[in-house]
């Protein structure tokens, strides 16, 4: 590797020199432009818009629009005479938790190595920034510009993340956002199942790019003069789902197949959907109870008056006989 950037850390009253590369490369495969009828390599040239010209690298400056067809030009010695103290020095602002730095913020890595006598106090920093289970937030001038960036450890070396300012992250301003959309409990327990059915531990070194190793197929055997052997058919991307839970279902039982495991029994432990049901369900029963038990009352306390009446009625009709039985003869009398 090559450095990019030679300076120091400085930590407090410590200063610590070291040389910064890259720690990450793109893999992509690279592509000329070429003329397709010989080959040949299209080139662009650098001219001039006012005069015509062709301009080389060092008559080529920097220029500020500031509209209405005005330039300001700024060349190298406008930049060089900036108040940067942060040019050769990765200033140490504070330490914070890591979890309170939002991954998005995250721009470009740099691995840091020590230079000369400095081994020793790197180790040092490197050690304590370990224990203390935080990262420094740090200020650095890369390619004539200040940067946010962190320093933490990884794999006993100094890592340092530059990040890009608060302002530089956009605000997503969405329709759906605004809008009260509901998810149902059967619809949320059955997406959990599935995040629960695709969970595992992160391991960088089991994903690969595959379109990548097909290209480069391409080209091997182009070079070789071999035929191109195409790859294997790539499997269509499912249609949108009709039905929200049947996909979450099916993309379960795929996730367990895909891990060798069996589907659940249907009578066996309750699924994500009988869950919540039995939940709804526990959750009516007491109010269900209770209407029960208020129709039982009602019919009950209906027969006891409906008996009350009845006995009255009868013990009403047993005594009418009596009332209605024909009056004594009064007796005769003789002359």
């Amino acid at each position: 590797m090559r450095a990019i950037w030679k300076g120091a850390v400085s930590f407090g009253l410590v200063s610590i020199a070291v040389k910064l590369y890259s720690a990450t490369e793109e893999k992509d495969i690279r592509f000329h432009q070429v003329h397709r009828e010989d080959g040949g390599r299209i080139r662009y040239k650098r001219t001039c818009s006012v005069c015509g010209e062709e301009v080389t690298y060092d008559d080529i400056a920097k220029g500020y629009d500031i509209g209405g067809g005005e330039m300001v030009i700024l060349t190298d010695s406008d930049f060089a005479d900036l108040p940067l103290t942060t040019s050769r020095a990765i200033d140490v602002l504070e330490f914070v938790p890591a979890e309170q730095v939002d991954p998005i913020l995250y721009n470009k890595a740099y691995f840091l190595e020590p230079e000369g006598a400095a081994t020793k106090p790197y180790v040092l920093l490197r050690d304590a920034l370990a224990d203390s289970e935080r990262v420094a937030i740090v200020k650095v001038a890369l390619r004539q510009r200040e940067q946010l960036a962190t320093l933490r450890v990884r794999e006993g070396v100094l890592l340092l993340n530059t990040m890009l300012w608060p302002d530089e992250v956009r605000t997503p301003d969405f329709g759906f956002l605004g809008e009260a959309l509901k998810v149902r409990p059967p619809e949320l327990a059955m997406a959990s199942s599935l995040i629960d059915s695709m969970a595992g531990e992160f391991e960088q070194d089991a994903f690969t790019d595959d379109y990548r190793a097909a290209l480069q197929e391409v080209i091997d055997a182009k070079v070789e003069g071999r035929e191109v052997v195409q790859p294997e058919e790539v499997e269509e991307a499912p249609a949108a789902a009709v039905d929200l839970m049947s996909a979450l279902k099916a993309s379960v039982e795929r996730a367990q197949a895909a891990r060798g495991e069996q589907p659940k029994a249907r009578g066996g432990e309750p699924t994500p959907i009988t869950s919540a049901r039995s939940a709804q369900k526990a959750a009516k029963a007491p109010a269900k109870k209770t209407a029960e038990k208020k129709t039982a009352e009602k019919k009950a306390g209906g027969t006891k008056k409906a008996a009350t009446k009845k006995a009255a009625e009868s013990g009403t009709a047993k005594k009418a006989p009596a009332s209605k039985a024909a009056p004594k003869k009064a007796p005769r009398k003789t002359a």
